[in-house]
């Protein structure tokens, strides 16, 4: 009856070494610059999104599949992530996903019409997916200071590189709709660059990931909730980030300003805020409160859509402290919440997580053209509701997580 006094949660920084967080391998810095750049590839296209619809001639919802293709061909590649890397080990993976993304970003540059730029665009989804859940599994593998510390380098990377992306689309994409891609590829070449020289070869696991091992991950109960309440958060998260720029009517610059501010947002609660609050609270508790307070923040962005542009600038820009706590919690509940090896738990959580990221800018857009952007935030209020029940459902599994960094 002892058993569960003592509930473990995912560890925070203070559960680690307390050695300094800027006290890092210089290949840990050049994993999270190339990380950076890599998230900035997110929300680069957002401030360009009217001004591709209106030099393309294409609707909001087409336009929307540049985020739709890239994260559907992102989630299911992560499936096969743990396949390559544990194979050819981690910096080749690394370097083969930025490859990736030079080639695709630069023929996205190049696209004539809409269907060509999304095909593109899916190609750049895999060198991400290449990247991303490699990244992660080696910031944690060179990082000191533990597991925790790692997380939270990397959400700093991906609150960074979200929040710049948007504003290097901005002063590109101001002076021309193409240089945004062509500037993505110069970025990412400079990381490719960064990393042949400063990462070391890392040593290929001592056993191969099968292609099922991710989904096999997945029938872990902690991980399943951890997954899917994801996939319905990020249905949220993606409507906000993909669907806003066409209810804001401003230009690149001011939709870049925007989500400039948001992006800060996300960076700096992701990485000062979220820790605090676990030490106070607990994961499961804090990641219940913050759902349920972007479920308001989505309900005041449907009563202002439409109706007063000030509001919605605000109410995106609290958003982003909401939504940068939820990715640290997420991210940490996914590394810790079950025994099996980070890369491969990684992989089952985010192709189940990127699937949200996938459905949200086609489904928010197109209900928008059939109805009006106040469904649009309407639906995303339920689906982040949702989010929260999956949470508050599996709570047991989640509370009594292994720990991070064990």
């Amino acid at each position: 009856m002892t058993t569960h006094a003592q509930p473990a949660q995912p560890a925070s920084v203070l559960d680690e070494d307390k050695q300094s967080f800027f006290r890092q391998p210089k290949a840990v810095w050049a994993t999270a610059l190339a990380a950076v750049f890599a998230f900035m590839g997110i929300g680069l296209v957002d401030p360009i999104l009217p001004a591709i619809a209106e030099n393309l001639d294409a609707s909001p919802s087409q336009v929307s599949l540049l985020f739709t293709s890239y994260f559907l061909v992102t989630a299911v590649a992560m499936l096969v992530t743990g396949f390559i890397s544990s194979r050819i080990g981690g910096k080749k993976t690394l370097l083969l996903g930025l490859g990736l993304i030079v080639v695709f970003a630069s023929l996205s540059g190049l696209s004539g019409d809409v269907a060509t730029l999304v095909g593109f665009r899916a190609g750049w989804g895999l060198g991400n997916a290449l990247f991303v859940a490699t990244a992660l599994a080696v910031i944690v593998g060179v990082a000191s200071g533990g597991t925790a510390t790692a997380i939270i380098l990397y959400e700093a990377a991906l609150g960074l590189g979200i929040s710049l992306g948007p504003l290097l689309g901005a002063l590109l994409g101001g002076w021309q709709w193409r240089a945004p891609f062509f500037g993505t590829a110069v970025l990412m070449a400079a990381a490719f660059i960064a990393l042949t020289i400063l990462l070391p070869a890392t040593p290929r696991p001592a056993t191969t990931t099968s292609l099922k091992d991710p989904l096999v991950a997945l029938g872990h109960k902690g991980l399943r909730t951890t997954a899917s309440s994801a996939l319905f958060y990020n249905y949220g998260f993606f409507t906000i980030l993909a669907f806003t720029p066409f209810v804001l009517g401003m230009d690149a610059y001011g939709i870049g300003a925007v989500f400039f501010g948001w992006g800060l947002m996300v960076a700096v609660f992701s990485v000062l805020v979220a820790p605090a609050l676990q030490r106070m609270l607990g994961t499961t508790r804090v990641l219940l409160l913050t759902l349920a307070a972007l479920v308001l923040v989505l309900v005041g962005l449907t009563l202002a859509a439409e109706r007063s542009v000030t509001a919605v600038v605000v109410l995106v820009i609290i958003s982003g402290a909401l939504l940068g706590i939820n990715n640290t919690l997420y991210t940490e509940l996914a590394m810790g919440v079950s025994d099996f090896p980070r890369p491969v738990a990684s992989a089952g959580y985010n192709f189940v997580r990127w699937m949200g990221g996938a459905l949200a800018p086609f489904a928010a857009t197109k209900l928008a053209e059939i109805f009006d952007p106040q469904a649009t935030y309407a639906v995303a209020a339920v689906m982040v509701l949702v989010a929260g029940a999956v949470v508050f459902a599996g709570r047991a599994s989640l509370t009594h997580a292994a720990e991070v960094g064990e």
